[in-house]
């Protein structure tokens, strides 16, 4: 590889085309290989298909819906694209997935573009590299979640105005920052305010830390805030009219609240993010100190000098504290660290990699090789004794164990490889060996995926799709399968749920509609003339099933779930 356009240099757009095409080619194949090999993931994979589907099979695109009552919780920008794709090619898992997919492609493009555009070509590749080939971020591609969406979206706004502020006045940089306006309004219509107010104040917090205010002028603020104005406000505006309890719940319970209370439950330690962001890096966390302390060299007296990099340093820093402070923590809510993190990573080892430095790479390389070497006796320890972190039945155990010894042996095979050919072959063949270790790696998890992820609902609610006769309703007892209506078809009702996934208290006609009532009514119901079919994880029916005074026709079991009805 040649470093074939340097920062300030003119740009070569042969070489420009060629690698974004390569980048697009190679983690368009990474991200989308077996792509639906899995069932939907748990309650979110099943919430963010369903909606769409619901979308689609009722004509409103302006209220989100989860089993026919309204959700509030986020805007529409990934389900109309989920439900674009439905209608185009099917409601399999391969096409759901194939939106986060999407931005996970976009995300490396985006990378490469603004690493290449600061530092050179091959700090470009290398970034775009890192990015793409990092546990977490690889991961989230291949998620149907709202969370990869944001966070590309949030990174492409910051990206574009990072570049805008170096331009002098005039049509580039004009255009750079209408960019940076609609990808904040796309941020916002995919997961709310911190679209633009969290980007907007990594802005602030860098231009005044780095002493960059006359880089500012001119903002083209009246015509860019315009261009986020059309973009984000017609569907704000569309479901506030609709819908008059949108807007309480909108901005104060799931943005006010979300942030400032416990109320969602999902606090946790000051540090809860620290490993996340560690171990998310993998192959690359054993480069990142370094490069982190060539970034900043120098500290606060040269803080103007190194603007650039002290932008992508402040950009990972400020969302890094801002959702450890918030008392709302989710895994994927870091991702957006991940692209600055990238450049500084990508950054660092180009000019490793241009000067042939195999030295500083040394202990980058040892923390792989173990890593590599510890996930590889974890892995061989649990093919032995599957029963020491997870319970599966025998014939689970025997399908996951060719793929745990593989996985084993391409980890040992790739801490090997890269310290040998560090020594051997110098530094460039070491790295290109930790890069198919990962892409291996993560190949062999995705074939292994469809066996180690649970099935959820999926066969019960092909079963129930099979037995339903018209007129039958379908509950589920004591609990909220979000999976259950998108590969069944159909809303249903619940018994006796407690739990806060379904917003009943913002819909009347839903809470209104019948299908959610409590154990005496079920009971009632239950010896009725019409025919019901209940869905029920078996751990929560024993109490149900030991009564003699109720009778019951087993229609389907799966490992974890029962489908039984009260007529044959």
């Amino acid at each position: 590889m040649t470093d074939t356009d340097s920062p300030g240099s003119p740009a070569n757009p042969t070489s420009w085309l060629r690698d974004l095409l390569l980048l697009a080619v190679v983690f368009g194949a990474g991200f989308g290989f077996a792509l639906g090999r899995a069932p939907l993931a748990g309650h979110d994979e099943g919430r963010y298909a369903e909606i769409p589907r619901e979308m689609l099979a009722t004509g409103d695109w302006v209220t989100p819906r989860l089993d026919g009552v309204a959700y509030f919780e986020k805007p529409p920008l990934v389900y109309w694209m989920v439900a674009a794709g439905m209608a185009a090619f099917g409601p399999g898992e391969g096409s759901l997935r194939a939106v986060p997919a999407f931005f996970g492609v976009l995300g490396v493009l985006l990378t490469y573009a603004a690493a290449r555009a600061l530092r050179g070509r091959i700090a470009g590749v290398a970034a775009a590299v890192v990015l793409g080939t990092s546990l977490l971020y690889f991961a989230h591609a291949r998620l149907l979640l709202l969370d990869m969406a944001v966070a590309v979206l949030m990174s492409a706004t910051l990206f574009l105005f990072i570049l805008a502020v170096r331009e002098p006045p005039g049509r580039n940089r004009r255009l750079l920052l209408y960019g940076m306006y609609a990808s904040a309004a796309l941020a916002t219509l995919t997961k709310g305010l911190i679209g633009f107010l969290l980007t907007g104040a990594v802005m602030v917090a860098w231009l005044a830390l780095c002493g960059q205010w006359r880089r500012l002028r001119p903002l083209h603020l009246p015509t860019g805030g315009l261009l986020f104005l059309a973009i984000a406000a017609p569907w704000h505006i569309l479901v506030a009219r609709r819908n008059p309890t949108w807007a309480h719940f909108y901005f104060i319970h799931e943005h006010w609240e979300r942030f400032t209370t416990t109320e969602h439950h999902r606090d946790g330690p000051w540090w809860y993010f620290i490993p996340i962001v560690l171990l998310g890096l993998f192959p690359w966390t054993g480069f990142l100190w370094p490069a982190l302390r060539e970034a900043l060299a120098g500290g606060w007296s040269r803080r103007r000098e190194n603007a650039q990099m002290a932008f992508f340093a402040v950009w990972a820093g400020f969302v890094f504290l801002f959702f450890s402070k918030s008392h709302s923590k989710l895994i994927p809510y870091i991702i957006p660290v991940f692209p600055p993190l990238a450049v500084i990573t990508g950054a660092w080892l180009a000019r490793r990699w241009t000067e042939a430095a195999g030295a500083p790479l040394r202990g980058g390389l040892r923390l792989f090789a173990l890593a590599c070497g510890l996930l590889a006796v974890a892995l061989c320890v649990v093919a032995l004794d599957p029963g020491l972190i997870r319970s599966m039945d025998d014939a689970q155990a025997e399908l996951l164990r060719p793929f745990e010894f593989s996985l084993a042996a391409i980890l040992a095979a790739g801490a090997g490889a890269s310290l040998w050919l560090q020594r051997s072959s110098g530094p460039r063949a070491a790295l290109g060996a930790v890069v198919a270790t990962a892409f291996l790696f993560y190949g062999g998890l995705a074939l292994a995926t469809g066996d180690i992820q649970p099935p959820g609902t999926r066969e019960i609610a092909r079963v129930a799709s099979r037995e339903m006769r018209p007129g039958d309703r379908v509950f589920h007892y004591h609990a909220f399968f979000q999976d259950f209506a998108f590969y069944a078809r159909r809303l249903y009702g619940t018994v006796a749920f407690t739990g806060d996934e379904l917003e009943l208290p913002n819909d009347p006609a839903a809470r209104a509609s019948g299908r959610f009532i409590g154990e005496a009514d079920f009971r009632s119901q239950w010896t009725g003339p019409g025919r019901i079919l209940v869905v029920a994880r078996k751990r929560d029916v024993g109490e149900l099933f030991a009564d003699p005074s109720f009778h019951y026709h087993l229609l389907a079991v799966t490992a974890d779930h029962y489908l039984f009805t009260n007529q044959p």
